[in-house]
């Protein structure tokens, strides 16, 4: 009696087990056949694509108005963020010291080139002086304004609270902080963004 409940077991086991490895292919070298752990795979995808758009998503109605300020460029001249109303903005504090910083920095010469007529790249040194941020972006080839926010933590706080950096923000043409980045994120990130503020 014991062999024949070890022996159901046996088949038992055998049974429920099949499904799920042997069936993901015909015997025949026909068409795959679907087998019970496929479906939940396509669901995953399904899932990762929603959140993609998710991510995507343009500016929410109650989304905030972008505090203006206006800093000196690496060229000692004025620039304010509001002279840049009409375009897509993307604020970005930085600094040289900053490892994170530096490795965004090629993905935004990137997008500030592929988008130069819609986009503007704002670059926003949080704390260096003017001669070692502009051989950083010389050295970096930057290709978008860059302005000195060395003196002036009011403006982190008006966009904070920024608890350290890089940190990014999205402005959308009418001038709405749609989106924000506390900390690094990929330039694939930032251009569906952008491509959906365009």
């Amino acid at each position: 009696m014991r062999t024949v409940a070890i022996i159901a077991t046996v088949v038992a086991l055998i049974g429920i087990s099949i499904p799920f490895t042997w069936d993901t292919h015909a015997d025949d070298g026909g068409e795959p056949i679907t087998a019970p752990f496929i479906e939940p795979v396509a669901a995953h995808a399904s899932a990762l694509e929603l959140e993609a758009q998710a991510d995507a998503a343009a500016c929410m109605p109650n989304a905030k108005t972008a505090s203006d300020f206006t800093l000196p460029a690496l060229d000692g001249k004025k620039v304010s963020l509001s002279q840049f109303k009409g375009k897509v903005v993307l604020l970005n504090f930085w600094a040289t010291w900053c490892g994170p910083c530096k490795a965004e920095i090629p993905g935004f010469v990137e997008l500030q080139a592929q988008y130069k007529n819609d986009l503007v790249i704002l670059g926003l040194s949080v704390d260096d002086p003017a001669d070692k941020a502009k051989a950083f972006a010389d050295q970096y080839k930057v290709n978008y304004p860059m302005v000195l926010g060395l003196g002036h933590d009011e403006i982190q706080d008006a966009y904070g609270p920024i608890y350290g950096i890089p940190a990014s923000f999205l402005i959308s043409r009418d001038g709405k902080v749609c989106k924000r980045h506390l900390g690094i994120a990929p330039k694939s990130q930032f251009e569906r963004e952008i491509k959906a503020l365009l």
